[in-house]
């Protein structure tokens, strides 16, 4: 198995090494839309890191991940899935210039999760009301690694075969993912009636909404639970209040607007739902490190065509 594994990572490596170069820094995003990669060439301390539904394996080098509790390590030999839009502290390690970190990520929705768990009989998920945390560790496997490699792979052939190739396989990796030790999570946050998927669809609300004033009430009413237990079961899959998960998004859709359009620092607080530019720029630099002008360039000069 772990034969297997190591063979398929070097041979995914060297598809991006002849493709684009390892000597990269920042995000890469790919022709087919689900899939990017990230390039460090350097160690990093703890950073906010926004993640979406997705699966997330490690070609090279290593992360550590604070999620709520102690920092969690992952390398090329697990993979972590994210059930929601979720907000986590992570840390790249063993990342140096003549090996660099490189990691790939396949976005998916719980749609698409929902598409696969309809045709398959999910009576072996005795799902508890216990709600869990929204990220998910486990080994990577042989199941798991070889359609990720056709995935990959994609990427040396034609438009007409991305376009319609690269769908097929990203349901064959979800229903994997679904009959692997992963099934009882994915099933979770995508069942219809759950805690886990009630708490997904307020996260979406947030996110929908993020430049308006939080209710918690409504928000209790809109998934038909009181507002503790919704407290409660948020805390416990994002690691955040629903309060301190709204001024995350805010601040993520901040660095997207400073990023790709030209916008003042002062009009983007405002945009975001910010009433004060001087407290925006303050939990701005806490989150990122640095003044959203400053950061805004930075990200310019790191970002890959």
């Amino acid at each position: 198995m772990k034969d297997f594994i190591e063979r398929s990572r070097k041979e995914l490596l060297s598809v991006l090494e002849n493709k684009y170069s390892l000597d990269l820094e920042g995000s890469l995003q790919t022709q087919i839309p689900a899939l990017d990669f990230y390039f460090a060439q350097d160690e990093t301390q703890f950073n906010t890191t926004a993640y979406e539904p997705s699966l997330c394996i490690i070609l090279q080098g290593s992360k550590a991940i604070d999620f709520g509790k102690e920092p969690l390590g992952y390398d090329t030999q697990k993979y972590l899935l994210s059930a929601s839009n979720l907000f986590a502290k992570v840390k790249i390690e063993n990342a140096t210039k003549e090996t660099p970190y490189v990691s790939l990520r396949i976005r998916f929705s719980l749609e698409e999760i929902y598409e696969v768990l309809k045709n398959l009989d999910t009576s072996r998920f005795n799902l508890s009301k216990k709600t869990e945390k929204g990220l998910f560790f486990d080994d990577l496997n042989e199941r798991i690694y070889d359609p990720v490699v056709r995935l990959v792979k994609l990427l040396e052939k034609s438009d007409e075969e991305i376009n319609f190739l690269s769908p097929m396989i990203i349901k064959e990796i979800l229903f994997i993912l679904i009959k692997d030790e992963s099934g009882y999570f994915l099933n979770k946050f995508a069942m219809e009636g759950t805690i886990s998927n009630k708490i997904v669809k307020v996260i979406s609300k947030i996110k929908e909404n993020f430049n308006e004033k939080l209710n918690v009430k409504e928000l209790a009413r809109f998934i038909d639970m009181s507002e503790s237990s919704l407290y409660d079961n948020f805390k416990t899959i994002t690691s955040m209040t629903p309060i301190q998960f709204q001024k995350k998004i805010r601040l993520e859709e901040a660095k997207l607007m400073l990023l790709n359009q030209n916008i003042e620092a002062s009009q983007v607080a405002f945009e975001v739902g910010y009433e004060s530019p001087s407290q925006f720029s303050r939990e701005y630099s806490r989150m990122f490190g640095m003044s959203p002008k400053a950061h805004a360039q930075y990200l310019r000069e790191q970002s890959i065509a």
